[in-house]
Order: structure tokens, then C-alpha cells, then sequence
């Protein structure tokens, strides 16, 4: 992913005067080692492709290091914090939820943190939300259970309306965790709380579980993702075994990148076709799936397709395209799709199949994490901190490079992540399936 001259600059609420309490968390060789807004990240690692900077030109693209600064803005003993979580449920949330609070608490001494309730809904006084107290008490064992212990909802609400609850309760720093729409939603809370002069932070977590956040490297709840859609996997390929011409047949998460599929192929390489949104495929025809997958069964008897939610659109016809409340078109069911046009295939060849379908999504969106993503929330979320403590606002907390870094939100505007059809994972994913091109 090349970017020309991205601007990085992260806006700040002001100068940092108050010296970090997290200081005194460490003593001698262990004391806390502190970042500077001068430690950078560089974008492009590969030598050949990055702006190399001259003796008068400018250095090579970079994001600022997250972690926490020497000094900070807020005066953690007056400070109001608030968490917000909006969009569909993503393992790894409660765990999130709880290395902020147990950061902000014992990290900096705030005593005032507060969950919003279902989303961005619960800064609407018409909905009748109170928010919810957040205490290290309150948050002790969240992290053992699935979904979102704040709730959420989908859908915008009025910005000026967001505001003025923040500016009403004295909130001086908004955690926002959420997806693109989410993220967009925080750019513009942060700009307008900036037009009205006042100092409230505002940070954003990248929450999707299909990785297709631009310019980071990972979000969480996609390696837990992976984890349990190997085990459906596996599932789909003993039952394809287990009968004369069985197919196994897997929908998995991915509206408009293949991420999921393709690793989860590849981490349980029991899988004979992978369909995604960035690669085409034909149904008919001598190289379509249904061809090819006629000649797969007679040659082993058994095949298993892994296909992502939002692969082959194009058979749809959409009337009128619907809309969720986020705004994103509601897509058609591909899994059902196939399946019916596989079973209509066969029985006008007069070939017996069997064929077992499995949609394991809504169960793993709602799953505790596993450890890796448990260790990448805590990461996030103490980062996520230490960057509102310093005052830092309208910036994301990402991975980049192997590094957790402050993200400038506009950068992500309107623009997604999506395997590369010539890159590493595609190309490894096809060695591992041996499918071929599915196009005629």
C-alpha cells in the first residue's frame, strides 16, 4: 500500500504541562520509559518505494509512536471520560473496554469514566440512556464474555446533539471504537468540538472484524475470527468426506474484502475453493465453479468452498439497493445462493450430491477473543490512553509496521482495505486451494 505524501499531523488540545503520573509507576531500571512526538513510524519500510529525505527535502512518510508522553494535558483528577461502541458486536470489546478503564484508573488516577449506552444513541437525551459507571470493579471479569458490555446500535445521530450532551457533562476525552462509518462519525464530533473552542479529545479504535481498516495493519477480533472459522472449516471438510460427492460449503464474514476467507484457507488448508469480493468468478462456463467443481468431485468425491459474504454481488439484481442503519447496502445472501445453484447443477446432471452449509458469522462476532487479540486490545487500549491523556484528539490508534502508532482519522476517510489480487495472501491462498482462475 504506497502512499504519495500522507500528512500525519496529529492535532493537539494544547501544550503539555503536567507531568505524567504514570511516572511513578516504575522505579530505577524499571521506571516508565516515555515517548516523544519525535519518535516516528515510517510508512513504507521497503527501501526502494520510500521518499527517502535529502538535505533539503522532506523525511519519508511516518506516524507519530503511540505510548505515553512526559507530560500531559489533563488534570487526571478533574477529568470525565466517556467510551462509546457502535456497529455490529466483534470479539475482543470488553477486553478493549477494560484496559481503558484499568489504564485511565490506575495508570493516571481518573476516577470519572463513563460507557455510553448502545452507541451513539446514548448521547441522545430522547432515547433516555444514562450512562454507565465504569469502574475497575465494574469491568473485572467483562473481558470472559462476548459482545459489548455498554451495548451498541447502528445508525447517525445528530453531531450537534453529541456535543452538547459531551459539552453538558463535562466530558473531557471520548474514546470512540467503532468501523469506518464510526470513525468517520468521530473526524467530525472532533471537528466540530474544535469549533466551538472547547478541549475534549477525542480518539478513535479501529473495530472490524473483517481487517479492512485503510492504513492499519491489523484490527481486533480478526485472528479470533480466523481461530473459529478454521474449526467450521474443518467441520464442513469431515461431513464433505463423510458422503458419496460431499460438499462442504462455509459463509464467512467479509463484506468487501476476503481477508478472513483467504487466512482461514490458509490456516486450515482443507479447502478446495475460496471465493472473495476482490477476485471475480464465473458460475458457468468450462472455468466457472460449477464446472470445474463437477470435475473436482469426480476425480476426489468430496469438496469444501469457502466463500466471504460479500463475494459475487454481481448475480443479484438490486432493484433498489437497501440500506442497514450504518448505511451499508444490505447484501445477498451468497451462501444460500450457491448452495441452491450447486444442488440445481447437479440434479439436471442427474449426479446425487451431498452438501452441508454452514454460516458460523453471528456466532463468532459474538465470542470472547482469544489470547492473541485479548494481548492487541490491551495494547490498543492503554495506547489509546495515553494518547488522550496528552491531549492529542481527532486521531486513531493503529499497527503499523509492528508498531502502535497515532493514525490522523481523516487519512481514513472513505477509503478501505482489500487483499491484493497480485499479493502474497491471494497468491498463497490459491497455491493452497490449486483452484485456478474461476473466469472464462
Amino acid at each position: 500500500m504506497q502512499l504519495e505524501t500522507p500528512d500525519t499531523l496529529i492535532t493537539t488540545l494544547g501544550e503539555c504541562r503536567i507531568p505524567s503520573p504514570v511516572s511513578k509507576r516504575g522505579q530505577g531500571t524499571h521506571s516508565i520509559s516515555f515517548v516523544s512526538d519525535d519518535d516516528r513510524i515510517l510508512i513504507e519500510v521497503n527501501v526502494n518505494r520510500a521518499c527517502r529525505p535529502t538535505a533539503d527535502g522532506p523525511p519519508p512518510p511516518s506516524y507519530e509512536q503511540a505510548g505515553p508522553r512526559q507530560h500531559i494535558f489533563f488534570d487526571p483528577s478533574k477529568l470525565k471520560c466517556a467510551l462509546v461502541m457502535c456497529g455490529g458486536l466483534c470479539p475482543g470489546l470488553n477486553d478493549l473496554i477494560r484496559s481503558i478503564v484499568l489504564e485511565l484508573h490506575y495508570g493516571y488516577g481518573v476516577r470519572n469514566i463513563f460507557g455510553v449506552r448502545y452507541g451513539l444513541r446514548g448521547f441522545i437525551p430522547r432515547y433516555g440512556y444514562d450512562f454507565m459507571e465504569l469502574t475497575p470493579n465494574a469491568v473485572l471479569n467483562i473481558h470472559e464474555r462476548g459482545g459489548a458490555v455498554i451495548g451498541s446500535s447502528r445508525g447517525p445521530q445528530d453531531i450537534g446533539e453529541i456535543v452538547d450532551t459531551l459539552e453538558r457533562n463535562s466530558i473531557g476525552m471520548l474514546f470512540m471504537i467503532g468501523g469506518d462509518g464510526t470513525l468517520q462519525a468521530a473526524t467530525s464530533i472532533a471537528d466540530a468540538v474544535l469549533k466551538r473552542g472547547l478541549k475534549i479529545s477525542v480518539v478513535g479504535l479501529p473495530k472490524t472484524i473483517d481487517n479492512d481498516i485503510y492504513m492499519v495493519s491489523r484490527s481486533f477480533g480478526f485472528d479470533t475470527a480466523v481461530d473459529v472459522s478454521t474449526r467450521a472449516i474443518v467441520s464442513a471438510s469431515n461431513e464433505a468426506e463423510g458422503y458419496p460427492n460431499g460438499i462442504g460449503l462455509i459463509k464467512l464474514m467479509g463484506r468487501h474484502s476476503g481477508f478472513i476467507a483467504a487466512t482461514a484457507t490458509l490456516a486450515q488448508q482443507d479447502v478446495n475453493y475460496v471465493l472473495i469480493p476482490e477476485v471475480d468468478f464465473d458460475l458457468d462456463g468450462p472455468n466457472g465453479l460449477l464446472g470445474t467443481l463437477e470435475k473436482r468431485l469426480a476425480e476426489r468425491g468430496h469438496a469444501v468452498i469457502v466463500v466471504a459474504e460479500g463475494a459475487g454481488q454481481k448475480f443479484f439484481e438490486y432493484e433498489e439497493k437497501e440500506r442497514d442503519l450504518s448505511g451499508n447496502i444490505k447484501l445477498k445472501d451468497i451462501g444460500m445462493f450457491l448452495k441452491q445453484k450447486i444442488l440445481s447443477y447437479f440434479e439436471q446432471r442427474q449426479i446425487q450430491i451431498s452438501i452441508k452449509y454452514i454460516d458460523p458469522s453471528y456466532m463468532i462476532r459474538s465470542l470472547p477473543a482469544n489470547a492473541n487479540d485479548r494481548v492487541f486490545c490491551n495494547f490498543l487500549g492503554r495506547n489509546a490512553v495515553h494518547a488522550g491523556m496528552a491531549g492529542k484528539t481527532d486521531l486513531l490508534i493503529g499497527n503499523w509496521n509492528n508498531h502502535f502508532v497515532h493514525v490522523p482519522m481523516k487519512l481514513l476517510a472513505g477509503k478501505r482495505k482489500h487483499v491484493d489480487p497480485r499479493g502474497m495472501l491471494w497468491r498463497s491462498a490459491l497455491e493452497a486451494t490449486g483452484q485456478g482462475s474461476l473466469k472464462n
